[in-house]
């Protein structure tokens, strides 16, 4: 192993982690993207140091970029620490903030067979999709062979989103809150922000890159149980 290519590999592997974009188009990184993508050891080294650390590694439009893989205490957060960031206080309001993140995925990406081109989302938008959803799978629950952790999970976050009203009143139409179905939406979307992956204008939310880089990558290796459910779902109200 050649010490220049450690170098790189460590400049490259030091660079994702703290959040610098890796990509071809970039000028002042796209010496490091031409090094992992045509020097196969750098490569071969990053890929290793990722996975030895738990992370996913995603290409994506020339571009670099990694995630915590499951259960990552480095990297990644606990549930304790992601209802402080988010500004949610119960387990049921977390599982709810991660049903409206998978409700916008899916505005923006179906499956890999059958991918969407919505440019952006609105708050409502989203408001309306998870209405819809939960209804969906509350209608399918007995079809859907869920065990009773996830039954149970299910209606409680039916329950805590029903309990929510639309808007609490015409002044805090755009506050981020608890406190109704637009304000916790708005309150997602800016913890989302946050983790550059969306962008806002004019109360319009476009996905970043690395958002894209994600979200195509979940459906295709990390679709996990919520995947299967909701699909099940979609399958049944299509009937």
């Amino acid at each position: 192993m050649q010490d220049r290519n450690m170098d790189k590999a460590l400049e490259i592997f030091s660079a994702l982690i703290t959040g610098d974009e890796i990509s071809a188009r970039n000028k002042d990184t796209a010496s490091l993207y031409d090094e992992y993508s045509n020097n196969a050891e750098v490569y071969d080294i990053v890929y290793s140091m990722c996975k030895k650390m738990n992370l996913m590694l995603y290409e994506y439009k020339n571009t670099i970029y990694v995630s915590p893989g499951d259960n990552n205490r480095v990297f990644g957060y606990s549930n304790e620490e992601l209802k402080r960031i988010i500004g949610v206080r119960l387990n049921r309001e977390l599982y709810l903030c991660y049903f409206v993140i998978y409700s916008v995925m899916t505005r923006f990406y179906s499956d890999t067979s059958n991918p969407t081109f919505t440019e952006y989302v609105k708050c409502d938008d989203i408001v309306n999709a998870v209405d819809s959803m939960l209804a969906d799978t509350l209608k399918s629950i007995n079809l859907l062979n869920l065990d009773e952790i996830e039954d149970n999970s299910f209606q409680a976050i039916s329950a805590t989103w029903e309990d929510l009203p639309l808007v609490i009143s015409e002044e805090g139409m755009s506050r981020a809150s608890r406190g109704s179905k637009t304000g916790f939406v708005k309150m997602v979307f800016n913890f989302m922000e946050k983790q550059s992956l969306l962008v806002e204008n004019e109360g319009r939310y476009y996905p970043s890159q690395r958002m894209r880089a994600l979200i195509e990558n979940y459906y295709e290796e990390n679709k996990g149980r919520l995947y299967e459910i909701m699909k099940g779902v979609s399958e049944d109200a299509a009937y």
